[in-house]
């Protein structure tokens, strides 16, 4: 298969990624734990703690699939290694990977995987490289429809350093688990390469991850319970940024805190094209079902933001992206938010409710569906029902029509904020809020 390309590019320079320490390269196996810290209850002390867990990075899962460009996801991987790159948002001493086969039919085997610090594309840096192993041993199998946690491995990382986590998947493993829109480059090869520093090997590209959901990392001395969970859609997956640059506005977010001198665990569970009250083939599971799984499934979190609905209202109209779902009213989708609260109030953790931004001139556009968002929009910002709300409507409208994205921060289809856009959103955030 050849390259795959994104759907959607604008200009922007590449943000840099931190270099640190130099880690030992791989040899020896690596003894950890693959245990998970209990989280502390909502009244217990916000004392530093070295060996509770924070979520570094993260994607949600969605069901193989080819809806907009194509990927690997239906075909899976037989005797190839499939290298990917992210960026945490905040940095320890240890660090462990989390996979999924939530959506695989068969169990997943793998055959082994490393972890690495990113130097250019495919290439890790010298000396980096280091194994990872599940319960002491170097290959694991997913049961279908289970996620698996590596052991911790001593990594030193920091905020907003870039990772590589590089997958060797032996035998055929049937279609995989993934996140489709990844807005970032993921590599593969033909053999087992998992141990390289150089990327020639990795001649096909994907924008789309694989399995990797997540990378938690320990050691940082944050509080328990300190962590943000950004939960929605596209716009919160960061469709309509420059791919490879971490310009979603969950990324902006987590470049704020650390610019304050106080990195914060930070992680993205947008999906693309995912509703609040509707399951679709495309774009993953319903929002009031997932957000158990994406959101209170993450260690050490304690602040949510909602972005979610406006598939909910646009998705059902001609023009939508996929095939129609059925219609949803303002008083189901309000219901549907209230789930969400409930959720994460059932688990001590607060809940930020962000307005849905402007749809004038997209393909959702309609004064039907204008009118749903307006009092959806309403409702966010005056029942008081969440705890707190961003007004990123506001934030990204333009003063002469509140109906419109600023032409500034249109990423061009009037609907997704491109890169500067997201980095508006993201200074509408109050850090003292979160």
């Amino acid at each position: 298969m050849g390259t795959t390309n994104a759907t959607r590019r604008a200009g922007v320079a590449l943000l840099s990624a931190l270099t640190l320490l130099a880690l030992p390269v791989v040899g020896g196996e690596v003894a950890g734990t693959s245990a998970t810290a209990a989280a502390a209850g909502p009244g217990a002390a916000q004392r530093p703690n070295p060996g509770s867990w924070q979520g570094g990075w993260a994607a949600s899962p969605q069901a193989p699939t080819e809806a907009f460009t194509p990927n690997w996801s239906q075909q899976g991987f037989a005797d190839q290694t499939v290298r990917q790159v992210v960026r945490v948002s905040t940095g320890g001493t240890r660090a462990r990977i989390e996979l999924s086969n939530r959506y695989g039919g068969t169990p997943l085997r793998i055959t082994g995987a490393t972890v690495a610090r990113t130097d250019n594309g495919a290439s890790v840096e010298k000396g980096s490289v280091r194994q990872l192993t599940f319960g002491g041993h170097h290959s694991t199998t997913v049961p279908a429809g289970s996620d698996a946690t590596s052991d911790a491995v001593p990594f030193r990382t920091r905020a907003l350093e870039s990772l590589t986590v590089t997958l060797y998947l032996a035998g055929p493993t049937g279609p995989a688990t993934f996140h489709m829109m990844s807005s970032s480059t993921s590599y593969r090869a033909r053999g087992d390469h998992r141990a390289d520093r150089g990327g020639a090997a990795f001649t096909e590209t994907s924008e789309s991850w694989y399995y990797l959901t997540g990378v938690e990392v320990s050691g940082g001395g944050v509080p328990p319970r300190n962590g943000v969970v950004a939960f929605g859609d596209s716009i919160t997956d960061g469709v309509g940024s420059t791919p490879d640059t971490d310009n979603r506005y969950p990324d902006e977010l987590a470049e704020r805190f650390a610019a304050a001198g106080r990195p914060r665990s930070v992680v993205n569970q947008g999906i693309g094209g995912n509703q609040v009250t509707n399951d679709t083939d495309w774009f993953g599971e319903k929002g009031v079902v997932r957000f158990e799984k994406d959101v209170l499934g993450e260690p050490g979190v304690g602040t949510v933001i909602v972005l979610e609905g406006i598939n909910d209202i646009g998705a059902s109209a001609a023009g939508g992206v996929g095939a129609p779902t059925p219609e949803v009213s303002v008083a189901q989708l309000i219901a549907g938010h209230r789930s969400l609260i409930r959720q994460a109030h059932a688990r001590g953790i607060r809940v930020i409710g962000a307005t849905l931004t402007p749809i004038k001139g997209s393909f959702y556009d309609s004064p039907v569906n204008e009118a749903k968002r307006d009092a959806v929009n309403a409702w966010i910002r005056t029942s008081g029902a969440y705890d707190d709300v961003v007004d990123l409507d506001r934030a990204v409208s333009d003063p002469a029509d509140r109906d419109s994205i600023a032409p500034a921060y249109d990423s061009g289809d009037h609907l997704h904020p491109g890169d500067a856009g997201y980095r508006a959103m993201a200074e509408a955030l109050d850090l003292r809020t979160l």
